[in-house]
């Protein structure tokens, strides 16, 4: 007899009615025959290890707690199998890891880092940046800033570096007001679809208090430039064969650039493109086969 697995899904409560990506996936599980059950990520009372793997989806929250997240993390890696994998969650929940990938070759966004104690105006003279902490998701805590605006920018910065925070600063790339983001997914290796996501960062607008910015998507059709250059972005990974990846690129006169590397709790965007939770539940049901 062959017994069947079991999953936990891993999310937040706040986050429970905001994952667009759960109908689908618990569509998809069912289909498969594969029982789960959805959790807060911070339910004390969860016994995770009768579950045969913990898969990390819209634990959203992590960014304000990210030393408890991350040990929480290391305890379910102890009980069972954490997807992605825990070495991948701790490398890729800061975003110092794109100066890691710079250095590497891969095509990314200029990056200009402040780290707590130092001088909250140390980064480039930028005609337009954007202002963001290496620890956040969801457009939280980052604001878009032209040169004339830079006394507003370093009051920002300050702020953060003030709470702790490491600070990037990134130039910001027009292109994306027209062309908008695109976001390419992976599972197990293998492309499954691509959205488009308008541009999220107005002029003057403040950081969003909200769990995430509202964002504005629809399926696209990647161009092969943008498709060769996630490959090199995920073939210079630390860890390989993820059962998910998504690359997120923006337009730039030297080509896609990327702006971020989602490989712990990213948006999947099942509804935007027929059978993608089929196709996520296959590679998870490889993986645990």
């Amino acid at each position: 007899m062959t017994l069947v697995p079991r999953i936990a899904i891993a999310s937040a409560l706040a986050a429970l009615p905001l994952d667009e990506d759960l109908p689908a996936l618990h569509a998809a599980l069912d289909a498969a025959g594969l029982q789960h059950e959805t959790l807060s990520w911070d339910d004390p009372t969860v016994s995770w290890q009768r579950f045969d793997a913990v898969l990390l989806r819209s634990t959203w929250d992590y960014t304000q707690r990210l030393p408890e997240f991350l040990a929480w993390c290391e305890r379910v890696s102890a009980l069972t199998r954490l997807l992605n994998p825990l070495p991948i969650v701790r490398w890729n929940t800061d975003k110092h890891y794109l100066g890691e990938l710079a250095a590497k070759g891969v095509p990314v966004i200029d990056s200009f880092y402040v780290e707590p104690g130092q001088a909250a105006d140390g980064f480039p003279d930028l005609a337009e940046f954007v202002v963001k902490p290496t620890v956040g998701a969801g457009s939280r805590d980052t604001q878009r800033y032209v040169r004339e605006e830079r006394g507003a920018a370093i009051a920002h910065v300050q702020r953060l570096l003030d709470a702790q925070r490491a600070v990037l600063v990134q130039p910001y790339l027009s292109a994306v007001d027209t062309q908008g983001e695109t976001a390419l997914l992976f599972f197990a290796g293998k492309f499954s679809h691509a959205i488009r996501k308008g541009p999220l960062l107005k002029r003057g607008e403040g950081p969003t208090r909200a769990l995430f910015a509202p964002e504005h998507i629809s399926a696209r059709e990647p161009s092969a430039q943008e498709m060769a250059t996630a490959r090199k972005v995920l073939a210079a990974l630390p860890v390989q064969s993820l059962l998910y990846a998504r690359v997120d690129l923006l337009p730039s006169a030297q080509g896609p650039q990327l702006l971020e590397l989602e490989l712990t709790e990213p948006s999947l965007f099942f509804p935007t493109h027929p059978n993608a939770a089929e196709r996520f539940v296959a590679a998870l049901k490889e993986r645990l086969s």
